[in-house]
């Protein structure tokens, strides 16, 4: 393992991009500095602590108690679009209910004791927002302004943040605001579109790492103010990463697995973002992954599915426990 142990890349940024609406500015006044700072000792471990009914990679996830999240979606080892809705946790999980329709890519958060499913898609992409209770009751929930696929969210105070996305025909670079009762919109525009991007909150701020643009991954952090409708591009990732899944645990950012874009690229890593933009790696999962979902409860992170660099689907459930320093 190459270990960044020792040292990290601190990046500074000046502000990208400031929008609100529709509209957007944008600088290239971005300022890397390198600078050398001793490592925090953290680590993070994983082991494989329980089995899916049945393998399952791009399904979307939101945890709905300290023990248990949702499952939704996916695609399953014949490459083919699932609607199961499973109860899981760390141990396993139960099919409960089915979605409206078959889909994957798609992304959920968790507000006011429910999912709610953004986006996905088959052969087309879907625009639908889809309320899924703990039980597994399905009702319609409203539409993003474009059909989305590829996407990703995270919740901050009332309101789903929805990051990038893929129409079926055009990659998306907005970041959307939505909260129940009222219609997403359009409240930042990314400096390039992104899909498959690592995303997750921390401190109210949304983060952003990697992802696809154009044909080629990306090595670009970005953070967003949602107070200020404010983009900065915080630091770099080591490698250009997409497909992976990104989540808090304490005062961090984990970013787990993904690949490059070739679609055997698949990696082990485990990355820590620092609120700052220093990276470490901290981390390798048993094999190497991409298009898990990813989840936190109780303090540990809880990974299911995914597909490794054989193209073969994962029905692993894996459980992440992080060391602070």
């Amino acid at each position: 393992m190459r270990s960044l142990a020792g040292w990290a890349v601190g990046l500074s940024a000046a502000a990208l991009l400031a929008s609100c609406g529709g509209g957007s500015s944008a600088s290239t006044d971005r300022v890397l500095k390198e600078v050398e700072r001793p490592a925090r000792a953290s680590h993070v471990s994983v082991v494989q602590t329980g089995v899916l009914p049945a393998p399952v990679q791009d399904a979307a996830a939101a945890p709905i108690s300290s023990e248990r999240f949702l499952l939704l979606g996916g695609i399953d080892s014949s490459e083919a679009s699932v609607a199961d809705i499973l109860s899981a946790s760390a141990a396993g999980a139960t099919r409960i209910g089915s979605l409206p329709s078959a889909l994957h890519d798609a992304t959920a958060s968790f507000l006011g004791g429910a999912a709610y499913l953004f986006g996905g898609g088959v052969v087309e992409s879907f625009s639908a927002i889809t309320r899924v209770s703990p039980t597994g009751a399905t009702q319609p929930a409203g539409n993003l302004p474009t059909a989305g696929s590829d996407v990703a969210s995270a919740v901050i105070g009332d309101t789903v943040y929805i990051v990038g996305g893929y129409t079926g025909q055009t990659p998306l670079r907005t970041i959307l605001a939505w909260r129940p009762g009222e219609s997403a919109h359009v409240v930042a525009t990314l400096p390039k579109p992104l899909r498959y991007a690592a995303v997750t909150a921390l401190g109210g701020v949304l983060y952003i790492a990697g992802g696809t643009s154009g044909e080629a991954a990306s090595r670009d952090i970005y953070r967003f103010y949602p107070q200020e409708n404010r983009l900065l591009r915080l630091g770099m990732l080591p490698a250009p990463l997409t497909h992976a899944a990104a989540v808090v645990v304490g005062d961090s950012v984990y970013v787990f697995g993904g690949r490059s874009a070739a679609a055997d690229g698949q990696t082990r890593r485990i990355l820590e973002i620092w609120p700052d933009g220093v990276v470490h790696e901290v981390g390798l999962l048993p094999r190497a992954l991409s298009d898990m979902a990813a989840v936190a409860l109780g303090g540990k992170v809880v990974l299911a599915g995914g597909r490794d660099s054989a193209g073969a689907v994962q029905d692993a459930v894996l459980t992440a426990t992080v060391a602070l320093g």
